[in-house]
């Protein structure tokens, strides 16, 4: 069990360095305002007792399971309310999730409301996988006839076009030119 001060001590860690690897002693004390390393060397001992500091090829990390959001196992109704159980199954990571840390992954603002009917949304940030191929009925971003849009991909008897999530958007077929960007593995909203 941590001192209010090992606690404090840890989360500025988390905060100033994340899943970075961990400095020298001699820089976190200098960081931390410390007069010598050993304070930093005794809190360190204490924190990989507990598992909060993991140590590989003489390099010190922050346990990569403390980051993330909490996920609770118990779901919560949309519709009535009702009791909910604390229950907590896991800390979730989108780094993790949507592997955020993939150099072929990419975060892209939506502006529009030609996906709504989707519950896609104009502020929405979609995460997307970089692909040039996708199957019917994937939602993309593509490349067509000059210029980027998401919509769904649909691909029937040969013929390729772009739909949009919105009865008042025509459905886009390309002219000249149809890349495929990459495909949606998730959206973020942000209240």
């Amino acid at each position: 069990m941590l001192t209010e001060k090992q606690k404090i001590f840890f989360e500025k860690l988390k905060e100033l360095y994340g899943k970075e690897v961990l400095p020298s002693f001699d820089i976190i004390a200098k960081d931390f305002g410390f007069k010598h390393k050993n304070s930093v060397w005794q809190y360190f001992n204490k924190l990989k007792e507990e598992d909060l500091i993991q140590e590989k090829n003489n390099r010190f990390y922050i346990n990569k399971e403390l980051f993330g959001a909490v996920l609770f196992s118990s779901s919560v109704k949309a519709g009535f309310a009702s009791v909910a159980d604390d229950y907590i199954e896991k800390r979730v990571s989108l780094d993790e999730t949507f592997n955020i840390n993939e150099p072929s992954t990419f975060i892209f603002n939506v502006s529009g409301d030609s996906m709504i009917e989707l519950g896609i949304f104009d502020g929405d940030k979609v995460i997307i996988k970089k692909t040039n191929t996708a199957k019917n009925g994937d939602i993309v971003v593509a490349y067509i006839d000059g210029g980027y849009t998401l919509k769904t991909y649909r691909n029937k008897n040969s013929k390729v076009w772009l739909e949009p999530a919105n009865s008042n958007y025509p459905n886009l077929y390309p002219k000249e030119q149809l890349i495929i960007f990459g495909v949606a593995q998730g959206i973020v909203r942000k209240l």
